[in-house]
């Protein structure tokens, strides 16, 4: 018998998202591995103690992270069989749908499109503010459309085909292995102090995992917009990420447009390479770009489908 699992949690979270009263009532499991990791941070990342104590101590977060959040996984998945028998596989995919982030995605794109279809710049930059981390506030038009832009491209990986790559290949456990690794990088793999050494291992962890899931990114959105081979290929080296700049160069040779640039962060200014040779971004693009991630999610049902359909 299949186990349509996977592909159950991408229609559950397409259709529902993580629904805001859910939100509300328990939180999400990535703020729980937040809370943890920046509990953990406070109290082993200490700035007296030498640079090989803090990576040390950063390969101590990692471990705890993989066995904590892959054993939940792995309890979960084993009771649930043992509960239900044949008849797992809808709670199983209720245990992974909060691992895949979809909708939520394309939710926090939609309003930075929509303000700037309305000419607002000021209510573009504020939105586009809260899934980026460069500076917003002294971006023009065509700066919040590549930031919006190349936020949905790399999030595609992160949030949708890396989680989904993950579950296919080892289950619940594989997924939440996944996420709470996704997470630390966010929160503690930065190269600046007072994270170099504590986020590194995390860091070049979430590298590996997201090798494959980047690749797989890069070449789907390619199909889904009809193009953009060259620019992927030539490009995707520009970006500082080993992963990031897969989707990122993809999406630029999809839509014909140029991402990357120089930006700010934190008023530091950052001269950072572009990626393809077309016309500047602007709101055309970014409605465009929200075209290609759908059909591009559509295709991964089709591959989880697939896969799972082979395990009859």
């Amino acid at each position: 018998m299949a186990e349509p699992v996977a592909l159950t949690a991408l229609i559950l979270d397409a259709a529902l998202g993580w629904p805001g009263r859910l939100h509300e009532r328990i939180g999400h499991p990535v703020g729980g591995f937040a809370r943890i990791i920046d509990g953990v941070e406070r109290r082993w990342n200490r700035t007296e103690g030498s640079d090989l104590a803090r990576r040390w101590a950063g390969i101590g977060l990692l471990a705890t992270l993989l066995v904590m959040a892959g054993g939940i996984g792995a309890a979960m998945e084993w009771g649930i069989r043992h509960w239900a028998g044949d008849f797992a596989w809808p709670w199983l995919a209720l245990a992974a749908w909060p691992g895949l982030a979809q909708r939520s995605l394309y939710a926090h794109v939609v309003p930075v499109t929509r303000a700037l279809a309305a000419g607002d710049l000021d209510a573009a930059r504020r939105t586009v503010g809260w899934i980026v981390g460069r500076d917003t506030a002294v971006l023009d038009e065509a700066g919040v459309a590549r930031a919006g832009i190349e936020s949905l491209a790399e999030s595609f990986c992160d949030g949708v085909v890396a989680p989904l790559f993950w579950l296919l290949m080892f289950g619940l456990p594989g997924l939440w292995a996944y996420k709470a690794v996704n997470t630390a990088d966010s929160l503690v793999g930065h190269k600046e102090a007072p994270f170099t050494d504590f986020g590194w291992a995390a860091a070049r962890f979430d590298d590996l995992l997201n090798w494959v899931p980047a690749r797989l990114a890069g070449f789907l959105l390619c199909i889904a917009g009809c193009g953009g081979w060259a620019v992927l290929w030539r490009d995707h080296r520009c970006h500082a990420s080993p992963n990031a700049g897969w989707p990122e160069a993809a999406m630029a040779g999809a839509l014909a447009v140029r991402l990357g640039g120089p930006t700010r962060y934190d008023g530091v200014p950052h001269d950072k390479p572009w990626m393809g040779e077309g016309r500047e971004a602007d709101v055309r693009a970014m409605r465009a770009g929200l075209r290609v991630y759908l059909r591009a999610c559509l295709m991964l049902w089709l591959l989880a489908a697939l896969w799972e359909g082979m395990g009859r």
